[in-house]
């Protein structure tokens, strides 16, 4: 039923991109762009299971003044990311553990308010398999830094290719705790590549990134910086966070394949904002819970985002 009504619905991330790229014609400017690369190299060091990612918005709409737009489809992001999956052991995969995946995904969202929720509704059309070039581009990689390559087994038995639209939704809202605390509690479903429902709350500690449009990365749910503050200050902002999901369904670890998900799936999440006049920088530290009965433990993945303007 998911993945029907994700296929149903992939035609409105094909309306937004066609939006998007009208953007000039019915006045909307670009009003940002944003990034957010994550590693478990720059978290506890290893290179397994989340192994990487890199997600990329940029963002359209007539104007931006602190907050999203009551009207739905004045603000378009346009979403690309691409993620690796792998085992425990790149070079021999233990019994049982997750297969080897490559995934990129093109994809349109809107932010939007609706009955005092901030509100992003999108689509995403994910590609997986051999195809992506992830494999080789990471084999590549390691290669020029001298750590292990995934074997040609590792990449032969990763998950069959394909394309998969994927239908995203959330509705959050903010809440001032004190002077300078906020709260912001968040419902998110997701239907297609992975089927899901996920609830959870962000804190922040300090007014950096307030009056910005902030999108959440996938993997981790760090919310990364795409439209600027009309009035930026200087400073740091520090977040905490934490999610719990209920995962119906994954691709990336195919029932067929004898994978049986976890009931749960946990993050928390801390970062820092810090904000210059010129630049600004963003470090989180991420702990992914187990996502499958094999997996023998979580793990810490590092998420970083550094701008700067000249």
């Amino acid at each position: 039923m998911y993945r029907s009504v994700a296929a149903t619905l992939f035609a409105f991330a094909l309306c937004l991109v066609f939006i998007g790229q009208s953007a000039h014609a019915e006045g909307r400017t670009h009003l940002g762009y944003g990034r957010l690369i994550t590693n478990d190299y720059i978290g506890d060091g290893q290179d397994r299971w989340r192994s990487g990612s890199w997600t990329s918005s940029r963002v359209w709409g007539s104007e931006w003044n602190g907050q999203a737009p009551t009207s739905f489809g004045d603000v378009i992001e346009l979403r690309l990311s691409a993620e690796i999956f792998a085992p425990d052991n790149l070079n021999r995969a233990a019994a049982g553990d997750r297969p080897y995946a490559g995934a990129l995904s093109v994809g349109a969202h809107t932010h939007f308010t609706w009955q005092g929720f901030e509100a992003a509704l999108g689509a995403d059309l994910v590609m997986t398999g051999s195809g992506t070039g992830l494999g080789n581009f990471q084999r590549g990689l390691h290669k020029v830094l001298g750590v292990e390559l995934p074997s040609d087994a590792t990449l032969d038995n990763q998950i069959s290719g394909g394309f998969h639209p994927t239908v995203v939704g959330e509705l959050a809202r903010d809440l001032t705790l004190a002077p300078g605390v906020y709260a912001r509690p968040f419902l998110e479903g997701r239907a297609g590549a992975e089927t899901m429902l996920r609830g959870g709350v962000d804190l922040t500690f300090g007014r950096i990134g307030r009056g910005t449009l902030s999108v959440r990365e996938g993997v981790t749910g760090q919310r990364y910086r795409v439209v600027p503050a009309n009035d930026p200050i200087t400073g740091f902002s520090f977040l905490l966070g934490a999610d719990v999901a209920h995962v119906a369904d994954s691709i990336f670890l195919p029932e067929d394949r004898g994978y049986t998900l976890t009931d749960s799936r946990e993050r928390v999440r801390a970062g820092v904002h810090w904000q210059g006049k010129d630049a600004s920088a963003f470090y989180g530290l991420t702990y992914l819970g187990e996502e499958f009965d094999a997996q023998t433990e979580g793990q810490i993945v590092g998420s970083i985002r550094i701008n700067l303007s000249f």
